[in-house]
């Protein structure tokens, strides 16, 4: 059976959502993030990215990992990549090509938006309040354009990322996409960037994991 490392507040979120879509089942192993705990080192405390146990599992300290049926892999775009190709159907490459336009995106959303809308999201929803820093996140913003509008082009072609249908590419940059929505005005100067976020979020796979996502603390 697949099992997957991490809760549901944190990138383990694409994972999680992406097995929805698939309808794989799996078992869920619930690892917190190490900086979220007070106390890591409290006994009886919650599995974290630090404890030993987890560390035989993934020596980075990061969660996502997965283990299925003993290959064990990591890093979440890559995972996401892995169970589509291997669990196949219309969320999978239907060739070489579209296997390479997948990669692709999934990198570019990591290296072209993730650290971006990470710094709004961090200065304008969950920093506390006199720790957030206007300038930065409107430098992010600033930056985040010209991004949103290659990808709002890319999807005057079909609508969706790759190949004219829902893939795991539009989950993967997606759920990259989606830390930028504390940047509403990058959203409105991509309308395609945003009718098809929406899109993605009606997905019942997406409403599922959310709402597991929900009931975790924040």
């Amino acid at each position: 059976m697949l099992t997957i490392y991490g809760v549901y507040r944190s990138r383990a979120s694409r994972n999680l959502w992406l097995a929805g879509e698939l309808g794989v089942a799996f078992r869920h192993v619930p690892v917190i993030q190490v900086y979220r705990l007070k106390e890591p080192a409290a006994a009886g405390g919650p599995l974290h990215t630090r404890s030993a146990e987890f560390l035989k599992v993934n020596p980075n300290g990061h969660i996502p990992t997965i283990d299925d049926d003993g290959f064990v892999l990591h890093e979440s775009l890559a995972i996401n990549l892995y169970l589509a190709r291997k669990h196949g159907g219309p969320l999978a490459p239907a060739n070489a090509q579209q296997d390479g336009l997948m990669t692709m995106w999934s990198l570019w959303a990591a290296t072209e938006l993730e650290g971006r809308a990470l710094t709004v999201m961090a200065n304008r929803v969950t920093k506390p309040a006199g720790e957030r820093d206007a300038k930065l996140a409107d430098t992010a913003v600033g930056e985040l354009r010209a991004p949103f509008g290659v990808l709002d082009a890319a999807l005057g072609s079909g609508g969706f990322v790759v190949g004219g249908r829902f893939t795991v590419a539009d989950v993967n940059v997606a759920e990259v996409v989606r830390y930028a929505q504390a940047a509403p005005e990058v959203f409105d100067a991509a309308p395609r960037v945003k009718a098809w976020l929406a899109a993605c979020h009606a997905r019942p796979a997406f409403k599922a994991m959310m709402a597991k996502r929900e009931q975790e603390p924040a």
